[in-house]
């Protein structure tokens, strides 16, 4: 039985997610139907990933009524800006063919235009105001970020989605959340996979402290890294196209692992990203446009 979370708000959302970051829109339906099957209630999807149009399908082919799942996308930085970013409600709404989004966060803090990313957090604010989201938040935003944006707007994140794994733990971001009410959600759960650099770590998945415990639990490794992320009180949200494997991920509900245990997955942190560095990403680099609905 999955955890359910409380935002700052008081909405509650599955603490373990399903996610289709670089899903490929044609797998998209597939496996958001598998994972709906599997018992995830939580799907996270992105503008920018290029398939909320997919995860909408899968979710209408589910026969799920809508009140049962919990839906959470993100606003790409070419449509910050206030008027622009009430527009991306619009067009993912559209694609995902929901009226009500439960989460809608902003994908990234774009610190070289913070202005604008302070228009679209106000977006944000109104569509929240408004009732045509549930709950508003932000992703990969460092303490300095999250600092810039509190003192400039009204309404406390309710998330913050970052890198989190036993390899890159963000203690600071987590700490900055955790004093502002901020629910940490780890992207990249079980370690980064997809961004693996030569010569820095190797996987978490072959990691013998995390094998060590999962041999103990009768576990797989990515089983008890993602119920370290949900003892330690984050949301969590694996990805995988694989049904086999979207429902290993779900299987984390009948273990619980000590103190020591989640302390010695602590100690693994080596401070290393495996992700893009937020500041890196610009509108020059990155600002591609988002289609229409």
């Amino acid at each position: 039985m999955n955890t359910n979370l409380t935002l700052n708000n008081g909405v509650e959302l599955p603490g373990l997610g399903f996610g289709v970051f670089q899903t490929p829109p044609d797998e998209t339906v597939t496996a958001v139907e598998a994972a709906l099957r599997t018992g995830y209630r939580h799907i996270d999807t992105a503008a920018a990933y290029g398939n909320e149009r997919e995860v909408g399908e899968a979710i209408r082919r589910s026969g799920l009524d809508r009140s049962e799942i919990f839906i959470e996308t993100k606003v790409w930085i070419s449509d910050y800006g206030y008027d622009a970013t009430l527009h991306a409600f619009e067009k993912s709404a559209g694609k995902l063919g929901v009226d009500q989004l439960d989460l809608l966060i902003l994908h990234q803090p774009l610190p070289t235009r913070f202005d604008l990313t302070i228009e679209a957090y106000r977006a944000l604010e109104q569509l929240l105001a408004d009732g045509k989201v549930r709950a508003i938040g932000v992703s990969n935003f460092m303490r300095e970020d999250l600092d810039k944006l509190l003192d400039a707007t009204s309404v406390v994140p309710a998330v913050n989605q970052i890198e989190i794994h036993p390899y890159f733990a963000q203690r600071d971001v987590l700490a900055a959340d955790a004093e502002h009410g901020i629910l940490s959600q780890a992207w990249s759960p079980i370690g980064g996979i997809t961004f693996y650099r030569e010569g820095e770590g190797g996987s978490t998945l072959d990691d013998p402290t995390i094998a060590g415990i999962a041999k103990t639990h009768g576990k797989t490794a990515a089983q008890v890294m993602l119920r370290w992320h949900l003892q330690e009180g984050r949301s969590a949200i694996p990805k995988s196209v694989t049904p086999h494997r979207i429902e290993e991920n779900f299987d984390v509900f009948d273990f619980e692992l000590t103190d020591a245990e989640l302390s010695a997955i602590d100690g693994l942190d080596k401070a290393v990203r495996r992700g893009p560095e937020p500041a890196s990403l610009t509108l020059d680099t990155a600002g591609f446009k988002i289609p229409e609905a």
